[in-house]
């Protein structure tokens, strides 16, 4: 009886942690190329659902996301946060006036894939600055990607949740 008893205690255990673990992750396949070299098509990775319940985003975060009265799921690199003033001057990132390093990217993928060109925010969006509930968006292949300097800024409402797996 006392066997039995730890069994179904041990499988409870399991369930519940399987539960637990489908609520608050899901795993995503990388398609495309738009994040190399970052993350190879074809990766698995696994996106934490509630972080953002308990943590704010933060520059560099990568996260997975859908466009609005699409079907369509991305995961891109968050450049931009609400009340940033973004732009890109030769392939340099500035936020806020300040010219800022983007680590992810090694010096050779700078010279070859970087190539994000000069844009400023208002020239995609119409304002200086990243209003409040939405994110700017890149991905790390800049010559690849279909990213928020074709279609915008993302709402943060519309982002799925983090990427867990670091490189």
């Amino acid at each position: 009886m006392k066997k039995r008893r730890i069994a179904y205690t041990a499988v409870g255990i399991c369930l519940t942690a399987i539960f637990i673990k489908n609520i608050v992750f899901i795993e995503y396949k990388v398609e495309g190329v738009s994040m190399q070299p970052t993350y190879q098509e074809g990766r698995l990775l696994s996106i934490n659902k509630l972080g953002l319940y308990f943590s704010s985003l933060k520059r560099f975060d990568v996260v997975l996301f859908h466009l609005p009265n699409s079907e369509e799921i991305y995961v891109k690199r968050v450049i931009g946060l609400p009340g940033d003033e973004i732009h890109y001057k030769d392939d340099q990132l500035y936020v806020n006036g300040k010219a800022v390093n983007e680590p992810f990217l090694s010096p050779e993928d700078m010279d070859i894939n970087k190539k994000t060109g000069s844009f400023t925010l208002e020239e995609i969006i119409d304002k200086a600055r990243i209003p409040e509930g939405f994110i700017f968006v890149i991905g790390d292949n800049r010559l690849q990607s279909r990213d928020s300097r074709h279609f915008g800024l993302v709402k943060i409402e519309h982002v799925i949740g983090t990427v867990e797996d670091k490189k």
